[in-house]
């Protein structure tokens, strides 16, 4: 097949990003599965596996895209997509915040739990290709437990983590993703971001972020919202590290009992550190490494494209969201 990857970003990505590694990983992986793979890219990306047109800012997306294609991966939603007579499908890597949003009968979502929160059974795991990530040495010392995300995005909860590591006795956390001095931080008060368990890392990449994975004991994700999927997670069990975090969106499905524990308490998430020894550094690395891996997620999309190429749509009614979260928070104490 030839297949049109579309996304608003310079590829490869540097050091942060997520949609970008994705999309990097997928097509790497359909390139060696013989398709023919091309990106329309922001500029200044490049590729050694697949062609790049760089995307005309003053002109419209659908109008870009080559005539000899024969399926186009979009992992936005595009203006004007009814003007679009080659089959696609539409990656969706948020959440949809309009419930009176109807969404494109070809949307793929992240994972089972964010499919049927917009009305569909029509998803695809992330995956990354694991071959890019520095080796884990499973068998180093751990002596933190670790934050990746946003710092300053309030529904990754940073003060919730740091919270849960207060409840022990002594355990530390690393925050990988923010700044002591941040206005997140500052916030919080001075007993949370003046604390001598927390050191903040700061927007970390590459080689320092998996060097600080690989000596961690457990990732610390008490998210408030229903997380999409969560490419920290699957990051972090590479590097044979344990999750604990909250029960909300992607993380029942992801986070089996082998490889974590789950809850909206504190004082049972300050328990569950205080034992993680309890779990296998080796079942935590080997569950990342043999089902979030970009060889599933790229022929699991190749089933998608050729749905659409044979002219069914991934979703018999248009998806659209299911209820509204109204709180701003989802509960944690």
């Amino acid at each position: 097949m030839n297949i049109l990857i579309v996304e608003k970003c310079v590829i490869p990505i540097k050091l942060y990003g997520g949609t970008e590694r994705v999309i990097w990983a997928l097509g790497k992986e359909l390139a060696k599965l013989g398709h023919n793979v091309t990106y329309l890219v922001n500029e200044g990306s490049s590729s050694n596996f697949a062609s790049i047109i760089n995307i005309n800012n003053n002109e419209s997306i659908i109008k870009q895209i080559p005539n000899d294609i024969d399926v186009v991966h979009f992992n936005f939603f595009p203006k004007n997509i009814d003007q679009l007579n080659i089959p696609y499908i539409i990656t969706v890597h948020g959440n949809v915040e309009d419930p009176n949003a109807l969404l494109d009968k070809n949307c793929v979502f992240v994972s089972k739990n964010h499919a049927e929160r917009h009305s569909s059974d029509s998803y695809v795991y992330n995956g990354l290709d694991w071959s890019e990530y520095s080796t884990p040495n499973l068998n180093t010392n751990k002596n933190y437990f670790h934050f990746l995300g946003k710092a300053s995005w309030g529904v990754k909860n940073l003060k919730g983590a740091i919270d849960v590591i207060k409840a022990t006795k002594s355990e530390r956390l690393a925050v990988l993703g923010g700044k002591r001095f941040s206005e997140r931080v500052i916030k919080m008060g001075p007993s949370h971001a003046l604390s001598t368990r927390i050191n903040f890392k700061g927007m970390v990449g590459g080689k320092t972020k998996e060097q600080l994975l690989n000596h961690s004991k457990g990732l610390l994700f008490p998210v408030v919202w229903h997380e999409p999927f969560g490419l920290a997670i699957i990051e972090s069990l590479f590097y044979g590290c344990p999750i604990f975090g909250t029960p909300y969106g992607s993380l029942k499905e992801l986070v089996t009992d082998d490889v974590g524990f789950l809850s909206t308490k504190k004082n049972e998430l300050a328990m569950a550190l205080e034992n993680s020894s309890k779990y296998s550094v080796i079942k935590c690395h080997e569950y990342a490494l043999d089902i979030f891996n970009s060889k599933n997620m790229a022929l699991a999309y190749v089933k998608k494209y050729e749905q659409v190429i044979n002219g069914t749509p991934l979703n018999n009614s248009l998806p659209r969201l299911k209820n509204i979260q109204k709180e701003k928070y989802l509960p944690f104490s």
